[in-house]
């Protein structure tokens, strides 16, 4: 699937809250139009890109789920953290998981403990206990290639949404920020969650495609992406954020 966001922005109308006044605006062509965004009022949200969801022999690969193109996702999201960082926007990660005990998972009273597919696995194969997305583990730790810098933030979480139970929102309020632009993994799971969360709370959600895998098939990433520009948010890609950013 092309994740093009080339058409000119002449042809749409143009979404967004900025002027053209700042210096640090720009334009950014996406689907289903451009979006006027401010870049000082912009982080980038890098979903999940851990060992669990990213790696051989890592959660996801367990239990089962296609893998092999998360490889791309790190090197393009390694891309735009490069561009961001020298563009001085916040870099956020999350970090999905429990502790060794799996309390937070929230047990049998929890409909996390029967939807979640990593606790599943676990149930399934009870000599993985304690091994997939336990803090303090290989599986919960970021992958090596994308880790986080001096002034990058890093917010556990322990569900789908980076927004429950998580000091995400204030974190966000209080530094101005009203654009989050995702990368991470999975398109249909953790970024679709945050990002539907985000819009109920009146954020601009961005995320770029092609920095982005799904859990499931290719058109489990279509149909999730199309949810995304039809209801919740805009969808881009690196080439053209990068290329947008490094204009300012």
């Amino acid at each position: 699937m092309s994740t093009s966001t080339s058409e000119t922005v002449s042809e749409f109308t143009v979404a967004g809250y900025c002027d053209g006044s700042k210096p640090n605006e720009i334009v950014l062509p996406a689907k289903p139009e451009p979006l006027a965004i401010d870049l000082s009022e912009t982080a980038i949200i890098v979903v999940d890109m851990q060992n669990a969801y990213a790696t051989k022999n890592g959660y996801l690969d367990k239990a089962g789920f296609d893998i092999s193109s998360t490889g791309p996702v790190i090197e393009q999201t390694a891309k735009v953290l490069n561009v961001a960082r020298k563009a001085n926007m916040p870099v956020v990660y999350f970090q999905n998981g429990w502790d060794p005990q799996y309390t937070e998972a929230g047990g049998p009273g929890s409909p996390n403990w029967y939807k979640s597919n990593a606790l599943k696995t676990m149930r399934k194969q009870p000599e993985l206990m304690g091994t997939l997305l336990a803090k303090g583990t290989w599986d919960y730790e970021l992958v090596d290639e994308l880790a986080p810098q001096a002034g990058d933030i890093v917010i556990p979480k322990t569900r789908y949404s980076g927004f429950y139970n998580t000091n995400l929102d204030s974190m966000l309020r209080s530094r101005g920020i009203k654009n989050l632009v995702f990368t991470g993994i999975a398109t249909n799971v953790c970024v679709e969650s945050t990002l539907r969360d985000g819009f109920f709370l009146e954020y601009f959600g961005i995320v770029l495609a092609d920095a982005t895998h799904q859990a499931g098939s290719d058109a489990i990433q279509a149909a999730s992406l199309y949810n995304i520009e039809t209801f919740f948010g805009w969808v881009s890609d690196v080439d053209t954020f990068c290329e947008k950013v490094e204009q300012v």
